[in-house]
């Protein structure tokens, strides 16, 4: 199978370095002037130096992929979607493995149903430099699947099949949206707070002022989650606070939030997390008054830290 890595950052590193080394063919999208020949992976899943192709226009690309993998930034998901309009008007599906909302929303008001495929993405992965990421935590499997329903389920599984084999654990979910729905509720408790604080998942729950928020962050998720009618795995904020609290920190207790990287340099993806809650909430008429102010913090910080 062919495979275009749109965002060779953290995430976008880990899958071309991994699919080139089981041997598909897998070229790397990369902003304009830019190369890469090699990526350099440690951590977790293991230590090792790969080739990869890199590109910096699809002009240079040489073949249709099958399937294009989009790992960029949230706030650069539409500038990123226009680029690969015409590789996915020849038939190539689109697979969005990035975090928060409206990314996948977005990808299908371009594309339609059925040409964009859901990537919920639970491992961490840093940028050490430029071409070199380190693999530093696996809450699960990566989760792959067709919200939309259209995607036949065995090439899903299928595709899942050849992640897992390239090293990269993943399985085939119907249910896919609520699996993202998990992640968001996940990372709008725990990502802005630990850049704020600049501290692990472990201690922001450990510590009884920064667990208050996180509760009240879920409380207000679930406001929207209600008034939207968005399916999910939870039917209220308690029972995803049990799991959240005894399953999910745990295993991740030790990490620091990617968030906190981006705030050092001014840009984050908070607009898609705690700000698609509020901008969500306001089309309800709902005021989440905590999700608020910690996307102002966010904000503030950002502009004290731009360059």
């Amino acid at each position: 199978m062919k495979f275009l890595v749109v965002g060779v950052g953290a995430v976008g590193s880990v899958y071309l370095a991994f699919l080139s080394r089981a041997g598909h063919q897998a070229v790397g999208l990369l902003k304009k002037g830019r190369a890469l020949n090699s990526i350099c992976v440690e951590g977790i899943w293991g230590d090792f130096v790969q080739e990869v192709r890199a590109v910096d226009s699809l002009e240079m690309l040489n073949y249709e992929p099958d399937v294009v993998i989009l790992t960029v930034k949230s706030y650069d998901t539409e500038q990123a979607l226009k680029s690969i309009e015409p590789v996915i008007s020849k038939g190539s599906l689109l697979m969005v493995a990035q975090n928060g909302y409206g990314n996948y929303e977005k990808a299908v008001e371009l594309f339609g149903r059925g040409r964009v495929l859901l990537a919920r993405v639970i491992f961490g992965a840093k940028l050490i430099d430029y071409g070199h990421v380190r693999v530093t935590v696996c809450g699960d499997d990566v989760v792959i699947g067709d919200p939309a329903g259209v995607v036949e389920d065995s090439f899903l599984k299928e595709l899942a099949g050849m992640f897992s084999r390239a090293g990269i654990p993943s399985r085939h979910e119907r249910d896919v949206y609520k699996y993202l729905w998990d992640k968001i509720l996940y990372n709008c408790a725990l990502n802005p707070l630990g850049a704020l604080f600049e501290t692990t998942y472990g201690r922001l729950a450990e510590n009884p002022y920064t667990k208050s928020l996180m509760d009240a962050v879920i409380q207000e998720a679930f406001e929207v989650i209600k008034a939207h009618e968005i399916p999910t795995f939870w039917n209220s904020p308690e029972e995803y606070r049990k799991h959240f609290y005894e399953r999910l920190i745990p295993p991740t207790k030790d990490h620091y939030p990617s968030m906190l990287e981006d705030l050092k340099r001014g840009r984050t993806e908070i607009d898609a997390l705690n700000g698609a809650l509020v901008e969500l909430g306001r089309q309800k008429s709902l005021n989440l008054h905590v999700n608020q102010t910690i996307v102002s913090l966010i904000k503030a910080k950002e502009l004290f830290n731009l360059p």
